[in-house]
């Protein structure tokens, strides 16, 4: 049996049929490389997802259970995305780890929605406004990867200028390439920061709270690290797929015509179209991950104690045996994974933060760009080569040249 290397340029261009020839050639879960040669499996089946995900003593989220640290360079580019070491909520799991989410999910549940819709259409209309006038642009490179973030920082206390450079480290943290390590330094170094001069100096921001209700959670208080690496989970996972699910619902929007009346001042077809999205493109399509704890079966493979398996989000949502070829699209259906499942579910106040960012950031584009098209055939949009996203590296359109709203 031999693994198939996750990467490439077919895992930019043709997921969908990568992951259908890895079902048909390995079933529910397949044998995988990492870059360099490191193995893994990839869970492609929803039954078995939902059971690694919901199984958390057999498929813990301890990496250091993994058997392959000794064949992982010290500079490895994935290792942001893995995590060794780290004490993040990601990395814990008991009581410990359900007080650090309510910890987490109580600071962002203070988030007063009218204040962040104000952040999100002030920071679109701002990107909007930098090229409305040009009749063209990149609604990638120039508005959804830049947007998330700087909402993001704003709610967590960072200045407005220091958007931009969180924005690029954590853009190569995510992508796994040469800077990845650098881009998490970056975001490292800049949070703690923050959480010094907020545990001398609190404000009325998501830092603030996360360090008062830390120290008065159940058990031990939450040290100052501790928070530091759950507000870097929250910020890379807040912005990266946010972005993701702009990008891919204004693709989506933009190239299928049952959504065309969206782009006409229509309103229904946004949910519709990002919820889709969820299920059809999710932004984030593989994670890392768990580790057996044990010797196991997992999908028919015999998965040994300290081997890692990938959460194959996307696989999972396209599996024939709960979603057979031609049936409807979900509609409102909600069961999909973009989410997360179990222990390590994303917090709904979390959630509800990506829905509002992501959901304004589409509205923004509809309103103040008329007669919006895609400037390049749809075949040719081209995916980004990470193994975890799978956003699009661009998006060109062009439209009717407007006059800014700030100028």
């Amino acid at each position: 049996m031999q693994p198939v290397h996750l990467a490439g340029p077919r895992l930019r261009s043709e997921p969908a049929v990568l992951y259908r020839e890895l079902r048909r050639e390995y079933g529910a879960v397949a044998p995988v490389l990492l870059d360099p040669d490191i193995p893994a499996w990839l869970v492609l089946g929803y039954r078995e997802l939902h059971q690694v995900t919901g199984d958390s003593m057999l498929f813990s989220r301890d990496s250091g259970l993994w058997n392959q640290w000794h064949r992982v360079p010290h500079d490895w580019p994935l290792l942001p995305m893995i995590g060794r070491g780290h004490s993040s909520v990601l990395h814990t799991a008991g009581e410990r780890h359900h007080a650090r989410v309510a910890v987490i999910g109580g600071a962002l549940e203070a988030v007063d929605p009218f204040e962040l819709r104000a952040h999100a259409e002030r920071f679109a209309d701002e990107l909007i406004d930098a090229v409305c006038a040009d009749g063209q642009t990149d609604l990638v490179a120039h508005y959804a990867a830049l947007l998330p973030v700087r909402v993001l920082a704003t709610l967590y206390g960072f200045a407005d200028e220091q958007g931009p450079g969180l924005v690029a480290a954590l853009n190569d943290m995510v992508d796994g390439r040469e800077d990845a390590l650098a881009g998490q330094l970056h975001v490292a170094a800049s949070m703690a920061r923050l959480v010094a001069d907020r545990a001398a100096r609190p404000a009325d921001d998501v830092v603030s709270r996360m360090l008062a209700s830390g120290r008065t959670a159940a058990g031990p208080a939450l040290s100052h690290e501790e928070i530091t690496q759950d507000l870097i989970v929250m910020l890379t996972a807040g912005h990266q797929p946010t972005a993701g699910w702009i990008g891919n619902s204004l693709r989506l929007m933009l190239t299928d015509a049952r959504f065309a009346a969206s782009l006409l001042g229509g309103r229904r077809s946004v949910a519709e179209a990002m919820n889709e999205v969820l299920w059809e493109d999710t932004p984030t399509q593989n994670v890392a991950g768990r580790w057996a704890t044990r010797d196991t079966w997992l999908g028919g493979r015999a998965v040994r104690a300290g081997d890692l398996v990938l959460l194959g989000i996307q696989a999972a949502h396209h599996d024939p045996q709960v979603r057979t070829h031609g049936t409807a699209l979900p509609g409102g259906n909600s069961a999909h994974f973009s989410f997360g499942h179990g222990e390590h579910r994303c917090p709904f106040p979390a959630q509800e933060v990506a829905e509002v960012v992501a959901r304004t950031g589409v509205e923004v584009v509809l309103d103040r760009l008329p007669d919006l098209d895609l400037a390049v055939p749809a075949a040719s949009l081209i995916r980004r080569a990470s193994p975890w996203l799978g956003g699009l590296t661009t998006l060109p359109v062009r439209f009717t040249a407007t006059r800014p709203l700030n100028r």
